[in-house]
């Protein structure tokens, strides 16, 4: 097993590199070096130009640039965003945030997704299955935006059961609503997934054996079904974390939520570099972290993984 998890995280590392050059050449590209987004509507002279290119190394080649920008990684040092905060200041106030968030959605596309999945799934063909389908099917054709205006229009403006905007007060049972719309997209995809691998594993030869050795149904179900079902939905619901955190910029936006999506938007519109690829390679890392997990939650259900 340690030697599993060894060859992951040795795997992470040219993943890290990889993706953190990429994003650092793209987003260089775009800019150029530009300092124009530090002077807003003003014209910059010249010499303050080139006073201000020095200030942030960006009239270094990009190589330096690059080094210096891994340098920042290591050191916990990620610069200075421009408007004069240490890039790690915003970042440590925004990310807490949409992790909080990110984490109640994956809870509510887990719990809600794999129980109603199961059921559908051993239930096959009947009119809770099909219910589920045609649901799952809905929230998938819909954008996630129309959910979020829909939610809020009938939970906090109609009904008063949630607050319609989240604001400055950032706590659980504020989160809820917008975490149940940031699922909802993958609580369908979870649903449908469990639902399928249910129904295929429930009609296999060794379902079939442990109920003829007189199992009681619900540990046929839950050590025998389920357990070999969860595979797929695991791999699923780990990667996912990773993709609501970068993807829940619509969601914070209609909730006025001061996350990661609305900082990188922001960040986005005055092209300040330095915070952009910031908190991109904090997503990075999210990312291959979560994965490392699925992998290990991966070998914690099926052993023979490990040794492959």
């Amino acid at each position: 097993m340690a030697w599993y998890i060894a060859r992951r995280l040795l795997q992470m590392i040219p993943v890290f590199f990889g993706a953190t050059l990429l994003i650092y050449f793209l987003i260089w590209k775009v800019t150029g070096g530009s300092v124009t987004a530090l002077a807003g509507q003003r014209t910059l002279t010249p010499a303050l130009e080139a006073q201000l290119k020095a200030q942030y190394g960006l009239d270094k080649p990009f190589w330096w640039q690059y080094l210096h920008y891994l340098k920042g990684i290591v050191t916990l040092d990620f610069g200075t965003s421009y408007s004069g905060r240490p890039v790690r200041e915003v970042l440590a106030r925004a990310f807490p945030i949409t992790f909080r968030l990110a984490l109640l959605a994956v809870f509510f596309e887990a719990v809600f997704g794999i129980a109603f999945g199961v059921v559908a799934g051993l239930r096959k063909g009947g009119w809770f299955d099909s219910t589920m389908l045609v649901l799952s099917l809905l929230v998938i054709a819909m954008p996630i935006f129309v959910i979020g205006f829909l939610a809020q229009f009938l939970f906090g403006v109609t009904w008063h059961l949630a607050p319609v905007t989240v604001g400055s007060d950032v706590s659980i049972p504020r989160l809820v609503l917008p975490a149940l719309v940031l699922a909802s997209l993958s609580f369908a995809y979870v649903l449908r997934l469990t639902r399928n691998s249910v129904a295929e594993n429930k009609d296999a030869d060794f379902v079939r054996t442990a109920t003829a050795k007189g199992l009681p149904r619900r540990r046929v179900v839950v050590v025998h079904i389920l357990r070999n079902s969860l595979i797929p939905v695991v791999t699923f619901v780990g990667a996912d974390l990773g993709a609501l955190m970068g993807g829940a910029i619509v969601t914070e936006g209609i909730f006025n939520i001061p996350g990661v999506g609305g900082t990188l938007y922001q960040a986005v519109v005055r092209g300040e570099a330095p915070t952009v690829v910031s908190f991109v390679t904090a997503l990075i890392v999210i990312f291959l972290l979560s994965n490392l997990i699925v992998d290990l939650l991966y070998a914690v259900l099926d052993p023979r993984i490990r040794y492959a």
